[in-house]
């Protein structure tokens, strides 16, 4: 099968191709080989399974999908080994340079050289990438020491290398909360952890067992507002945030000494191929704007996982793979998707909420649709109301809401039919 990159490119055919073999890609291969579908192959550009997950090796995964809790290479270990035991091919190192039209990849692999893959569908599973200084435009000069959260985890957990002792860290995203603990196994100081936001964007039992836990102050209303230092990081600027506007309050800033900056300031969806597909985009997610089938824009296309929208728990990701490689599957059996009739309902997020996912319904939904979104601020005792034509059709009681922890409703899908557009409201209650 070897291929050199001279002459014209090998062609593969396969029925399903996915993009990434993280929890979400091994998940939807394993859902559509048991959906009947067996002709699958799998492109990771690492060089082993796992995505992400192959570098946290503290605990807490898999305690809804596994009733275990699970490490997460040892989640990891689970997703491919079911697809171990069905002989799923996964082609490692194997970086996809482009989605092309009628459901074709160009993928270049050590293996088989540039090769181009005709599939009858593809899955999209690239996961998420983290947003880093240059995004953030915090002025001053680019000293070393720098690093986001992830990077710093990869190089304890996978490396053996601590990259600083007095730390500053900005933002409080889960990833982050759970270096802030593994530097403090190291022996490093985490002088604070700063947030520009009122809340953390992480969830409360990380905050306690990673923060409180070992004594982490967590500053809210905080954020670095410089950098200084030539060589090496000599110290950031802190400054005082305006609660309103989420801007730095001039005047207020503390120069704070540390060896390293750590930022873990959110995650984006990993959609450079889907941008370049023409694959419609949700400027509130991030990711693709896809059906309750989990089908983009451009038919044949499913995404699913954290390269849809940002999850909390992997539980949540491998789920969402489970629910595309079906749909994907079905595609495939049904020779494509049936010509629909009758127009989709599509979902808008309303008050309180930042995005929903899917954001469009199909008349060919079952009674039963899973909506995913998360909230913009913190509520208390809230009403989640959904909304047709500004008629309240179904409200759900919840006792907090909080935007670290995505939120789940199921409805039924009859509900909307008919209807050009539904609502999704947060209502009532009180917010902080």
């Amino acid at each position: 099968m070897a291929q050199t990159l001279c002459g014209n490119p090998t062609t593969f055919k396969t029925d399903i191709a996915i993009i990434g073999a993280g929890a979400a890609g091994l998940a939807a291969a394993v859902s559509a080989y048991d959906a009947g579908v067996h002709d699958i192959m799998v492109f990771e550009r690492e060089d082993a399974p796992g995505g992400i997950l192959k570098q946290c090796i503290h605990n807490g995964f898999g305690l809804q999908r596994y009733k275990e809790e699970l490490s997460g290479p040892e989640y990891a270990h689970r997703e491919y080994a079911a697809a171990l035991q069905r002989g799923i091919n996964i082609n490692y190192a194997a970086t996809v340079l482009s989605i092309e039209p009628n459901t074709t990849l160009r993928v270049l692999s050590p293996e088989f050289g540039l090769a181009h893959v005709e599939a009858k569908a593809i899955i999209l599973a690239m996961g998420s990438r983290e947003r880093t200084r240059g995004a953030l435009r915090i002025p001053g000069t680019r000293p070393a020491g720098v690093y986001t959260a992830g990077t710093v985890q990869r190089l304890i957990n996978l490396q053996g290398i601590v990259p600083g002792k007095e730390v500053v860290m900005l933002g409080s995203g889960d990833i982050g909360l759970i270096v802030a603990r593994r530097l403090v196994y190291e022996g490093a100081h985490v002088k604070m952890v700063l947030n520009r936001s009122h809340f953390s964007g992480g969830l409360r039992r990380n905050i306690v067992q990673c923060l409180d836990d070992y004594g982490i102050p967590l500053r809210l209303l905080q954020t670095v507002t410089n950098v200084y230092g030539r060589d090496r990081i000599e110290a950031v600027g802190v400054s005082e945030v305006d609660k309103p506007t989420k801007q730095a309050i001039p005047g207020t800033e503390e120069r704070v000494s540390c060896d390293m900056l750590v930022l873990s300031v959110g995650l984006i969806p990993e959609n450079d191929l889907s941008r370049a597909a023409g694959i419609s985009l949700d400027r509130g997610s991030q990711g693709a704007i896809v059906n309750e089938q989990y089908q983009t824009s451009v038919p044949g296309i499913f995404s699913c996982g954290n390269v849809l929208h940002v999850h909390d728990l992997v539980d949540f990701v491998s789920d969402e793979g489970e629910r595309a490689g079906r749909s994907a599957a079905a595609y495939v059996q049904n020779e494509g998707a049936p010509e629909q009739q009758t127009a989709t309902t599509r979902i808008v997020p309303g008050n309180g909420v930042g995005y929903v996912v899917p954001q469009l319904v199909t008349p060919a939904a079952h009674d039963d649709l899973l909506l995913r979104f998360r909230v913009r601020d913190i509520y208390h005792k809230p009403t989640i109301s959904v909304k047709v034509d500004g008629e309240t059709v179904k409200t759900f009681k919840r006792p907090i809401l909080i935007p670290a922890e995505m939120v789940e409703i199921h409805l039924n899908a009859q509900l909307l039919a008919g209807h050009a557009t539904a609502e999704i409201h947060i209502e009532a209650g009180q917010n902080s």
